[in-house]
């Protein structure tokens, strides 16, 4: 008896893999993630547009981008790092909160970019003497660092390396969202968890690609 051609072996992977997830999904009780796929933007509203747009730009090196015309009042687009900055300018300054020369609290609202070089922000950040606090968060042995300044209207922003620290879901159906394995031949299964899932996503990306596995193997 011959050996299973190459494009039986995938065949079979992917009808196997169809079959389970269309099992998994309807024995789910969970209920399906929504169609999200990433932050597009943060928006803020501004006393001055050209005063943000320089900060933005200058301190965090974002990219002032085209503005939909339509929008009948003014603003300001920019983008960087995968995210949006869309600024707002305010009708009066009453319309935010004053909080030019308030403390810096990282217990506040705020937005966070993970960096790879502390210390190098910190550099620039005092060159341009602009005030910041710094803290650390450990866990488990590993150490996070946080440093936090405000934007011209008091807006809290942080920098951080907090990726140092591991996502760990405290449920088991936690709905967080994690791309299959794209080895050559996973290709055409990986699009298939991408119809509705179950939310114990990790454990069906981990079952696909045993199962693909393990009908390579039979090949040999």
């Amino acid at each position: 008896m011959g050996r299973p051609s190459d494009n039986m072996i995938i065949d079979e992977a992917e009808a196997e893999a169809e079959r389970m997830m269309n099992m998994m999904m309807m024995s789910s009780s969970a209920p399906a993630n929504m169609p999200l796929l990433s932050l597009n933007h943060v928006s803020y509203l501004c006393k001055s547009v050209g005063a943000s747009v320089r900060f933005y730009e200058q301190v965090l090196g974002f990219v002032l981008i085209k503005r939909p015309s339509s929008f009948k009042f003014q603003g300001a687009w920019l983008f960087n790092y995968g995210i949006g900055i869309h600024l707002l300018e305010c009708n009066s300054p009453d319309d935010i909160r004053n909080k030019k020369g308030a403390a810096i609290n990282p217990k506040d609202n705020h937005i966070s970019f993970q960096c790879s070089d502390m210390k190098l922000v910190m550099r620039k950040l005092e060159g341009m003497n602009i005030e910041y606090v710094t803290a650390v968060v450990e866990e488990g042995g590993v150490k996070v660092d946080q440093l936090f300044f405000h934007d011209p209207d008091g807006y809290m922003i942080e920098i951080c390396n907090c990726d140092n620290l591991p996502v760990l879901p405290l449920s088991s159906s936690c709905p967080i969202k994690k791309k299959l394995p794209q080895t050559p031949n996973m290709r055409h299964i990986a699009s298939l968890s991408g119809k509705a899932r179950s939310c114990a996503g990790e454990v069906e990306d981990k079952m696909l690609e045993n199962l693909f596995q393990d009908l390579m193997d039979l090949s040999f």
